[in-house]
């Protein structure tokens, strides 16, 4: 039987069916808002190569928690802290920090073993994936620079994921956690880990589909790469739910969520080979990676923790 914490109990004492409607109206109102702005940039003549891009892919990352705010404070007339703003640190922050960069590294070596990949020191594989997004300036200096010292950038990229991760990129991640795993697990938490865990990875991978489908994350696959983003999503989401219920803070979701982000390109370093459906954080390497993480959680929660939540 689905368990859930004494924290998760005590937010949903609201009925199901309350639950249901707010939840309902969430998805529907950062759906369409989230779908609009990604077609009116495409329409626009706004590509994943334009520097648009990114403005806009942060702006898509805050609609969650706009809507998740307008709804609770202002429709619901709700506290915002009931959504997990927490700034208590404990030591599941931690892992929030670092478990991203172990998934990471993780990822790397199960890349290695896949049909056709192989080590690369030159970063060639690595070159050859993201060199459209580069000018022809940064290229040459990248290769340079790997050229004189490749394994300083992997520490520079490892020091800055470290950094970044629970800094500016929480910041951005900020944005979707308060609304995923702030917002909408409130609402869905009386269906237990397992349960909430699955619809809230299926919507989270669905509400990408705009982002992947102009080729991120999968520019070889953009279509398919919808369906492995909703993959990654469900595999992810148990992981970074479960941290934010042993929190108590979204906060540290959107750590976790800042650190994946941040660390996720170590994986690919000095991989050459396969394809973005099979290297790397967001390929299969990543999938299995995730998966062996879900169960050493799961084997930890029910044997070491004293009120399991899996």
């Amino acid at each position: 039987m689905d368990k859930t914490s004494n924290v998760e109990r005590t937010e949903s004492k609201v009925e199901p069916g309350v639950m249901k409607n707010k939840a309902f109206y969430f998805l529907i109102l950062t759906f369409s808002f989230s779908y609009l702005l990604a077609a009116t940039y495409y329409i626009l003549g706004g590509r994943i190569d334009n520097i648009g891009f990114m403005y806009m892919a942060i702006l898509y990352m805050f609609i969650p928690m706009i809507i998740a705010i307008i709804l609770q404070k202002f429709i619901y007339k709700d506290s915002l802290k009931v959504l997990g703003i927490n700034f208590k640190v404990n030591r599941w922050w931690v892992v929030a920090w670092l478990l991203p960069l172990f998934l990471a590294l993780l990822s790397f070596g199960i890349s290695l073993i896949m049909p056709g990949v192989h080590f690369s020191s030159g970063m060639e594989g690595f070159i050859s994936r993201f060199s459209g997004s580069m000018t022809s300036e940064q290229l040459e200096l990248f290769k340079t620079q790997i050229e004189s010292a490749p394994y300083l950038i992997f520490i520079s990229t490892l020091i800055q994921g470290l950094i970044f991760g629970p800094t500016i990129n929480a910041v951005a991640a900020f944005g979707e956690e308060l609304g995923w795993r702030g917002f909408l697990q409130k609402q869905w938490s009386y269906m237990g880990f397992w349960k909430m865990s699955l619809a809230i990875g299926i919507i989270w991978g669905l509400w990408h589909a705009p982002i992947i489908i102009q080729g991120y994350n999968y520019p070889q696959n953009p279509v398919i790469g919808v369906f492995m983003m909703i993959g990654f999503c469900v595999l992810f989401t148990p992981l970074i739910v479960y941290v934010r219920i042993r929190s108590g803070s979204v906060i540290a979701a959107a750590i976790m969520h800042g650190s994946l982000n941040a660390t996720a390109g170590l994986s690919l370093l000095f991989t050459m080979g396969g394809s973005d459906l099979t290297v790397g954080s967001t390929g299969l390497a990543g999938f299995i990676a995730m998966a062996m993480v879900n169960l050493g959680l799961l084997a930890y929660d029910r044997k070491y923790s004293k009120k399991p939540v899996m």
